[in-house]
């Protein structure tokens, strides 16, 4: 079982998207028993709060189905419990790394390596562009599955 988390700020808007792109990518493949896919966050300010309305919005249009979430924190114990760490932009990727004691297993990756793109995820929280984020998390999602299949 490959078991991946996704990261981001609050745990609100890009790293629940790519934890449902994810796991419906992973379904259309007929691969579901071979992964544990979820997310969190890097920061408290959002713990306990749902997806954030916009980015729920842009799965519904976008087709792709999702449950209910509530943010939680990346904890130091989840670097054991998990294969990949995959972060949304470079602030994630150093707080991500500080809270898991560093990286010595090359476990963290930020999500548009995987699209063959050097950037951060476009933030939709600064942007209010949801579509822009989404199109970001899609190609990355895809490309991440690439690489695992």
């Amino acid at each position: 079982m490959i078991r991946i988390m996704f990261v981001c700020h609050g745990n609100i808007c890009r790293s629940p998207m790519a934890e449902f792109i994810m796991k419906e990518l992973v379904r259309r493949e007929g691969l579901e028993d071979d992964f544990l896919i979820a997310s969190c966050a890097v920061s408290t300010e959002e713990i306990g709060n749902g997806i954030y309305p916009p980015a729920k919005n842009e799965l519904k249009r976008r087709g792709i189905p999702f449950s209910e979430h509530y943010a939680v924190q990346l904890k130091h114990s989840d670097h054991e419990n998990y294969d990949l760490f995959v972060v949304m932009d470079k602030s994630n990727l150093r707080r991500a790394r500080d809270i898991l004691g560093g990286d010595s297993e090359g476990k963290l990756h930020m999500l548009m390596e995987y699209a063959g793109i050097s950037r951060d995820v476009s933030d939709p929280w600064y942007s209010r562009r949801f579509d822009v984020a989404f199109d970001d998390i899609m190609q990355g999602c895809e490309g991440l599955l690439r690489s695992l299949i």
